[in-house]
C-alpha cells in the first residue's frame, strides 16, 4: 500500500510537516505491528508530497489497521493506493481511497 499526502507550501512542506510525519510513521508502525497484518516500510518526502509505504499479505486488512491513524492525520488532501498483488504484477487490481 502507498499513502500520499499533499504537504504545505514549499517542496518539503512547512516546518511542522516533518515532525507531524515522524509521529504519523510511529503510529502507523504500532498499528500495523499490533494488528499483525504486515510491516511499515518507511516514507519519502518529495515534490511537496509525503509518501508512506506498507506491505502485507492482505491489502484490506492492512488498510483496516492503518485507517484510524490515517483519518486522524490533519494534513489533506490524501489518498491510499491499495494493491492486490505483487509489485511486479502489472495487472494486479488496485483501489484508490480518498482520505
Amino acid at each position: 500500500m502507498t499513502v500520499c499526502f499533499q504537504l504545505g507550501a514549499g517542496p518539503g512542506g512547512t516546518v511542522t510537516d516533518i515532525p507531524s510525519m515522524a509521529g504519523l510513521e510511529q503510529r502507523l508502525e504500532t498499528a500495523i505491528r499490533q494488528a499483525r497484518v504486515g510491516e511499515f516500510d518507511g516514507s519519502e518526502l518529495t515534490g511537496g508530497e509525503a509518501f508512506l509505504y506498507a506491505y502485507g499479505p492482505d491489502a484490506d486488512q492492512l488498510f483496516a489497521a492503518m485507517r484510524p491513524v490515517l483519518v486522524s492525520f490533519p494534513i489533506r488532501p490524501g489518498q491510499a493506493l491499495l494493491r492486490y498483488g505483487p509489485d511486479n504484477d502489472t495487472r494486479a487490481r488496485e483501489a484508490i481511497i480518498e482520505l
